[in-house]
């Protein structure tokens, strides 16, 4: 089997996949929502340190536009503006 990581032990990650082999379908589930937060929030943590001057919102959607796209994080930006805007 070719290891999907060059930085970890082989012995490491045989223990690491029997654990997930292991595991029941709803704790892979469970065990993947959670890593994809940490993923997310370490993301958005590294927006934050590399432009301190910004907003929550600005982080927001400089991590919509590095993961999905410029054309999406215009649309989402275009989408607050306009339903920030007080009615006529």
């Amino acid at each position: 089997m070719t290891p999907y990581t060059v930085d970890t032990d082989p012995e490491a990650l045989e223990v690491q996949l029997n654990l997930f082999r292991n595991m029941t379908a709803q704790q892979r589930v469970a065990k993947a929502i959670s890593l994809s937060g940490q993923v997310i929030a370490m993301s958005k943590a590294a927006i934050r340190r590399q432009h301190p001057e910004v907003t929550e919102q600005q982080v927001m959607l400089t991590f919509v536009e590095q993961n999905y796209g410029s054309e999406l994080a215009r649309a989402v930006s275009m989408h607050l503006k306009a339903r920030n805007q007080p009615a006529s």
